[in-house]
């Protein structure tokens, strides 16, 4: 028996979501500025090379286990849906079609579908390092990158653009351009001082509230398509304001982070209907009110985990005004690595 892990952290998203989905980078160009932190999904691999090609999967988080005795049971039905689809893309079949060994699967996340942290494709990404391992393959972390993005998007089909799967197998502060359907990740070189200063500053906070992003950019991608001008003008602003607030991160410019932050949350809120609502809105009012210079959501919109960036002086109020409503602040620190895989020595 062999085990394999692959781990891949989440991220949160300063500036540019949505110019990553189709069609306005391939029309375009889009650009996001993101930073992975210290929560990860994680997906383990047992392999049977002596198997028939029969699959287990345990969701640890929702105490599910479901078994795939061939590969027409992995059927599309809203069941660990993101797993089918990692087997149809990656599971090697022997000449008979058939799978050659049997696999058992354990999957876990810091943080559920829904929250906007892109959980769903750095679940995918995981699974991605787990196979490599698995598999021995070579493949370069642009390779992993588009074979996360192939099972989510194109094989399963999540909407969605490619900023979560990048952002999870490389990891760090990235300021990631897309263009048509190159991609292209460059490395922002951010000094300590200036890291440090941005993480104290910061809060991220759970609504209380979930999210379905596919209807959000669903709607999105319809309104840029029938060139709706608030959507068109807003993707464009956002788009330039990740330019603008990466450039102002290097130079040092931590304060502009609140200002630009807002401005990027009343952008979005342009893409579309649903992006936000009355709960949302109140919500982040009154982080405000308390000493929060500006914030956003860190997803499609609709809910889950909000970006705060706070008056030092006041950081301590802006978490009250959070938990008097309802949220609840977490915990968390900007890492730099990017998805990571290895092999377990079992015992057994």
């Amino acid at each position: 028996m062999e085990i394999y892990r692959g781990r891949a952290p989440l991220r949160v998203s300063f500036a540019g979501g949505g110019t990553d989905v189709s069609p306005y980078p391939e029309e375009k160009g889009g650009a996001v500025l993101n930073c992975t932190i210290d929560k990860y999904a994680y997906a383990t691999l047992k392999v049977d090379r002596n198997g028939r090609g029969a699959t287990s999967v345990h969701s640890l988080d929702y105490n599910l286990q479901v078994h795939y005795d061939k590969p027409d049971d992995l059927v599309y039905n809203g069941e660990l849906d993101l797993v089918k689809a990692a087997l149809r893309v990656m599971y090697p079949t022997g000449e008979d079609g058939r799978p050659r060994d049997s696999l058992e699967l354990f999957l876990h996340s810091d943080a559920p579908p829904g929250t906007g942290l892109g959980s769903s494709s750095t679940m995918s990404v995981a699974l991605v390092g787990a196979f490599q391992r698995y598999l021995r393959e070579t493949w370069t972390p642009y390779e992993m990158a588009e074979l996360a993005y192939r099972i989510e998007r194109e094989e399963l089909g999540i909407k969605g653009g490619r900023q979560d799967q990048y952002a999870a197998v490389f990891g760090g502060f990235n300021f990631i351009e897309f263009n048509g359907r190159r991609t292209i990740v460059n490395p922002l070189k951010i000094g300590s001082d200036v890291l440090n200063e941005l993480a104290y500053r910061l809060l991220l906070c759970y609504t209380g509230t979930s999210h379905y992003s596919n209807d959000l950019i669903e709607r999105q991608q319809k309104s840029y398509a029938d060139r709706e001008v608030n959507t068109v003008a807003a993707l464009d602003a956002t788009k330039q304001l990740a330019v603008d607030m990466k450039n102002e991160l290097l130079r040092g410019n931590v304060d502009e982070m609140g200002r630009l932050l807002d401005q990027g949350w009343q952008l979005k809120k342009q893409f579309t209907t649903g992006i936000s609502n009355p709960q949302i809105d109140a919500f982040y009012d009154k982080a405000r009110a308390a000493g929060a210079l500006g914030g956003k959501l860190v997803g499609a919109g609709g809910g889950g985990y909000l970006l705060l960036f706070c008056d030092f002086e006041r950081r301590a109020n802006v978490a009250r005004a959070v938990n008097d409503s309802g949220g609840e602040v977490v915990d968390f620190t900007l890492v730099m690595d990017g998805v990571q895989a290895w092999p377990v020595r079992s015992s057994s």
